[in-house]
């Protein structure tokens, strides 16, 4: 029986491990994109698709990953006028996502006519980003931001809750910050995941897996270090094992 409670035991944390990992589908199309999908070998639940893969598949792919039986990260960053952009959210209810982003730096109207329109039935949470992760305060300056990323994000945040949004992307260096100012019940997803050896590439505010968790992210999004493997299902797999080991 021993052996069978931890059996049990080591299945919890794997899927408790699984629900925090998001796969970045970061492909031109749906063709590579699937193609990658079974070199994951059932290892993740949670993909993420944005804007490139988005604008080329469309509705009909978020479908299909759903019938897949996988949860989806539409990743837009919608960021227009109010009217706009709460159409955009009730457009993609229709297709199953489970989380969106919406960009925080769009403002209280917008912010709050996005909130309104994810009440509806169906209409995936939403994630209001607060500074892209390829940001640095030389980024800011140079767009009129003269706080450190550190203070913008958390201004954003908070308006963002304001409105009734209650999950962030921000970076795996803000995330300790974002807990604690934020409380338990935010959904925290960070982005700029890499392991200890990995290069960065145009992000500039990383961390690890385990980094991460352990600062308090509710989900951590993995790109390049997944998609770029030999073996994507090895991959996912360590990166689980660091989360399940950090969590």
């Amino acid at each position: 029986m021993g052996h069978r409670t931890s059996d049990i035991g080591t299945v919890t944390l794997a899927i408790s491990a699984q629900s925090k990992l998001v796969v970045a589908l970061d492909f031109p199309s749906e063709l590579p994109a699937l193609a990658f999908v079974e070199r994951l070998e059932g290892t993740c639940t949670w993909l993420k698709v944005g804007m490139e893969l988005y604008y080329s598949a469309g509705n009909q792919f978020i479908q299909t990953l759903r019938k897949m039986g996988f949860e989806v990260f539409l990743d837009l960053k919608l960021h227009d006028i109010p009217n706009t952009v709460a159409g955009a959210v009730r457009s993609v209810a229709s297709t199953g996502a489970s989380l969106l982003t919406v960009h925080a730096a769009g403002g209280t109207a917008m912010l709050s006519a996005a909130a309104e329109a994810a009440l509806a039935p169906g209409a995936p949470k939403l994630l209001a980003v607060t500074v892209l992760t390829s940001m640095d305060a030389d980024e800011l300056l140079g767009v009129g931001v003269s706080d450190s990323p550190e203070a913008q994000v958390l201004r954003l945040a908070r308006l963002a809750k304001q409105c009734g949004i209650n999950g962030m992307v921000c970076s795996p260096q803000e995330v300790a910050m974002l807990r604690t100012d934020l409380g338990s019940e935010a959904l925290l997803v960070t982005p700029g995941i890499r392991g200890a050896g990995d290069l960065v590439g145009d992000q500039k505010r990383v961390a690890t897996a385990a980094e991460a968790i352990s600062r308090g992210s509710s989900m951590i999004v993995v790109g390049r270090p997944i998609t770029r493997a030999q073996n994507p299902a090895e991959a996912a797999s360590a990166i689980l094992a660091e989360i399940a080991q950090a969590g």
